[in-house]
C-alpha cells in the first residue's frame, strides 16, 4: 500500500504516488480526457477548486493515485468505500480509471487495478467495484481478461439534477406539512 508520501514502483516502471492538494488540476485534467473518451464531456461541470475542496479539503469524499511513467503523470485512479450488508464489509468502489491512450497496452491499467484489489484484501474489505459503458468493448475485453465479472442483473439508478432537486423538495413538503 501506498503511504501517503510514498512511491509504489511496479516491475513495469509504473509509480504509483497517492495525489495530494496540487494534483487537483491534473486529476482534473485525467477526468476530462476520459470524459472525452466516453464522449460525455459535455457532462463535465467539476472545476480545479472543486476538486481541491472534496479530494483534498477537511472531508475527503474519494483518495486519488496518480500513476507516472518517466516523470510523466500518465493515468489515475479514483475510489472510495462502499458497503455490502450481504457480505457485512465495506469494500471499494472505483469512480475514475484512466491511462493516457498513447500508454496503454503497457498493463498501466492493470497495475492500478491490482493495487487497488491488494488494498482491499490489505484492508479486509470483501470486494471492488466500478462500472463501464456498455459500448466500451476495449474495456470490458480488458476487464474479463482480468477476472472481473459483469453483474448484468443490477441496472444502476441515478437520481441528479431536476429529478433530484424534485424529490428532495417532496421530502421538505411532507416534513414542513407534519410540523
Amino acid at each position: 500500500m501506498i503511504a501517503d508520501t510514498s512511491v509504489f514502483i511496479a516491475p513495469n516502471g509504473l509509480a504509483l504516488r497517492r495525489a495530494v492538494c496540487h494534483d487537483a488540476a491534473q486529476v482534473l485534467e485525467f477526468v476530462r480526457a476520459l470524459a472525452v473518451y466516453e464522449k460525455l464531456e459535455h457532462q463535465v461541470s467539476a472545476t480545479v477548486e472543486d476538486i481541491e475542496n472534496s479530494l483534498f479539503g477537511e472531508r475527503a469524499y474519494a483518495e486519488v493515485v496518480i500513476a507516472e511513467h518517466a516523470g510523466r503523470a500518465v493515468g489515475f485512479v479514483l475510489y472510495f468505500p462502499n458497503y455490502s450488508t450481504f457480505l457485512g464489509k465495506p469494500g471499494i468502489h472505483i469512480e475514475d480509471l484512466f491511462v493516457l491512450p498513447e500508454m496503454r497496452g503497457r498493463e498501466f491499467g492493470r497495475t492500478l487495478l491490482a493495487y487497488i484489489a491488494h488494498l482491499a484484501v490489505q484492508r479486509g474489505w470483501g470486494r471492488v467495484e466500478w462500472s463501464v459503458l456498455d459500448w466500451n468493448r476495449p474495456a470490458i475485453d480488458f476487464y474479463r481478461s482480468i477476472g472481473a465479472a459483469s453483474k448484468n442483473e443490477w441496472v444502476l439508478q441515478r437520481l441528479d439534477g431536476e429529478a433530484l432537486a424534485a424529490l428532495a423538495n417532496s421530502h421538505r413538503a411532507a416534513v414542513d406539512g407534519a410540523a
